[in-house]
């Protein structure tokens, strides 16, 4: 093996734009399902909340604060299991659309610049 160096001058944009919208859908998907469980559960909270304050309070849901909401926040905590994948794919899909286009706009903007990457490559030796 012998090192041989040399200068990267272009990016594929295409391959740029790919891999950030994969890296981009993945953490998505993960900061997705976190914020759709975090929901789940302050909508749980919310809703205990409520009911405490009414029994203290003796007063009905629907005058105090989120009374309104009321139904919403029992079918969030109810469908847990539908809001946390469909919170990751959501935000999945937007992280990857961002993703990407910074991943492109990185690429185009290396490629048009004059200076390249240094790069050093171990070569095997020919064999003769």
């Amino acid at each position: 093996m012998h090192s041989v160096s040399g200068r990267v001058l272009a990016i594929s944009v295409r391959a740029a734009i790919i891999a950030g919208g994969w890296t981009g859908f993945a953490l998505g998907l993960v900061a997705g399902c976190a914020l759709g469980a975090a929901l789940a559960w302050f909508a749980g909270a919310i809703l205990s909340w409520q009911r405490d304050l009414s029994l203290t309070l003796g007063v009905t849901e629907q005058l105090l604060p989120f009374g309104g909401q009321v139904p919403l926040l029992q079918r969030l905590q109810s469908s847990w299991f539908l809001v946390v994948p469909l919170a990751g794919l959501l935000l999945g899909l937007f992280a990857a659309l961002v993703g990407g286009l910074i991943g492109g706009l990185v690429a185009a903007s290396y490629n048009r610049s004059p200076f390249g990457v240094h790069v050093v490559v171990e070569v095997p030796d020919p064999t003769p």
